[in-house]
């Protein structure tokens, strides 16, 4: 009897308590339907950006990793075919290439990824129609692409595929939160709804990527005429991701 005294004693004083400070006390709506996630170029449009300094990876790169460590990108530069990053072997610097335009693009990379789509290869990988692998995902002002031509891994399938060391230059990138957004020269690039977005908003080209699926957004307008230099603004252009050897 005694025992159920101190219960009720002890009841009543966690109701004073709960009344006292104001707390209230919350339980789960079953019949609760979360919102559908935002278009990827609405997301684009209408998230918060972060701030860039915080995800500088030197020489006017911005890099970051998604929370659940399964795609990788960067906001960065190219040099014809070659791209500037921080994690992969590229000849971006070399002097060769000082005579092409710098174009800005955006550059992701997963770590499981889905095979491209017959309609999405478009290369023939030196006439051989072999090797065309996804995983990767390119972005200029006004075109978007997704896998390409090579024969071994990308730094994120050797850091965090199913045989990966968890060690390297990507396990120091900074992770980018869950609907923030990053913008250099542009282009932006999102963390959200499983996956990364990137895009040109004012062109509205982009795609988007998961472990699951991709998408491709060609936009309004399609040329081949050659990309614009960064700093000027963005004619109709195509720059393409060669295999990194």
């Amino acid at each position: 009897m005694e025992a159920m005294r101190r219960t009720v004693r002890g009841l009543l004083a966690a109701l004073f308590l709960i009344t006292a400070t104001g707390c209230t006390v919350t339980t789960k709506d079953p019949s609760y339907v979360p919102p559908a996630p935002l278009a990827p170029m609405e997301q684009l449009e209408k998230a918060p950006l972060a701030d860039a300094k915080a995800y500088s990876s030197g020489e006017n790169v911005l890099s970051f990793i998604t929370a659940d460590r399964t795609v990788a990108c960067s906001l960065t530069s190219a040099r014809g075919e070659q791209v500037n990053l921080p994690y992969e072997q590229n000849r971006y610097s070399d002097a060769a290439n000082n005579k092409l335009p710098i174009v800005p693009v955006a550059h992701c990379e997963l770590a499981t990824y889905p095979a491209p789509q017959p309609g999405d290869i478009k290369d023939n990988c030196a006439g051989t129609h072999l090797g065309y692998l996804g995983g990767v995902a390119l972005l200029a002002p006004d075109t978007a692409r997704y896998g390409e031509c090579r024969s071994g891994v990308t730094a994120m399938e050797g850091t965090y595929g199913t045989k990966g060391n968890k060690a390297g230059p990507l396990a120091q990138l900074p992770v980018l939160a869950d609907g923030q957004n990053l913008e250099r020269n542009g282009l932006r690039c999102s963390a959200y709804n499983g996956g990364v977005v990137c895009g040109n908003v004012s062109a509205g080209v982009g795609f988007f990527v998961s472990p699951q699926r991709y998408e491709l957004i060609p936009g309004a307008a399609k040329s081949g005429q050659p990309a614009q230099p960064e700093g000027q603004k963005p004619r109709k252009s195509a720059v393409f991701l060669r295999p990194i050897e």
